[in-house]
């Protein structure tokens, strides 16, 4: 028997929408954001938030679709829509809920910063939510539901998962087809440049840096997506290796 979509709604928890961050908080409202620190005053139920904000598709390449919210919701963060084998999988979650989306049949983290209205959509569509095990330990998950806790590489859906750690202990970078998805572990600079992302253990990024290009190095990629960014690979790459390896900043 399928559940209709509003009984689904009734009997979700209080939830909670960052606007300085988008970090979405379940049950009771809290006096800060434990993400971000904004105070309370800063934040929209979720019913509300999903009048206001629009989750936009943008295509990337055959099969990929970048998804934003419109107008811009905290920091942001690109989630990813892969038209993946036997149904469509997302890279990380939006921040917003918007109930007509396309159902997916799985959400798969990279990390733990980016779990956004994940349990919405995982109760609405009964998609299977995946997180790294070390990640699903923080008290940021303690209220989203993680259906599967991997420990190691798989490949699921057509789809690459490799565990590298580094910005945060469960950090899982993604490869469907010729498609890198890296979310935030480094961020582009203006100048043409890179940098690890900063806001986790500085020693440990770089150090797994070194290990991430390794892997990737000579891989027949074409394109990156980035929690704020799509480019080709080959510029990424180059970039890439002045950081991690050549240690240039």
């Amino acid at each position: 028997m399928t559940i209709p979509e509003t009984e689904i709604l009734a009997t979700l928890a209080p939830q909670w929408v960052c606007l300085e961050c988008g970090y979405n908080m379940i049950g009771e409202m809290p006096d800060v954001c434990p993400f971000c620190g904004a105070r309370h005053d800063r934040f929209l139920p979720w019913d509300t938030a999903e009048k206001q904000y629009r989750v936009t598709g943008t295509p990337v390449s055959e099969g990929v679709t970048q998804l934003l919210s419109v107008p811009k919701l905290g920091y942001e963060h690109a989630a990813y829509r892969i038209e993946a084998e036997d149904g469509g999988v997302w890279i990380d979650a939006p921040s917003a809920f918007n109930r007509d989306l396309e159902p997916v049949r799985a959400i798969l983290f990279t990390h733990l910063h980016f779990m956004g209205a994940s349990n919405q959509y995982r109760r609405l569509w009964q998609a299977e939510v995946g997180l790294h095990e070390l990640d699903a330990r923080h008290s940021l998950v303690a209220r989203f539901d993680v259906d599967r806790r991997f420990t190691g590489d798989f490949t699921a859906f057509g789809i690459e998962a490799h565990h590298s750690g580094g910005h945060t202990p469960g950090f899982t970078f993604y490869i469907y087809r010729d498609v890198l998805f890296i979310c935030d572990y480094v961020f582009l600079t203006p100048d043409g440049g890179m940098i690890f992302n900063p806001y986790g253990p500085k020693h440990e990024t770089r150090r797994q840096g070194a290990v991430i290009f390794e892997n990737l190095k000579g891989r027949p990629l074409k394109t990156v997506c980035g929690y704020d960014y799509v480019i080709p690979f080959a510029d990424w790459l180059a970039r890439f290796e002045r950081l991690a390896i050549r240690g240039d900043n």
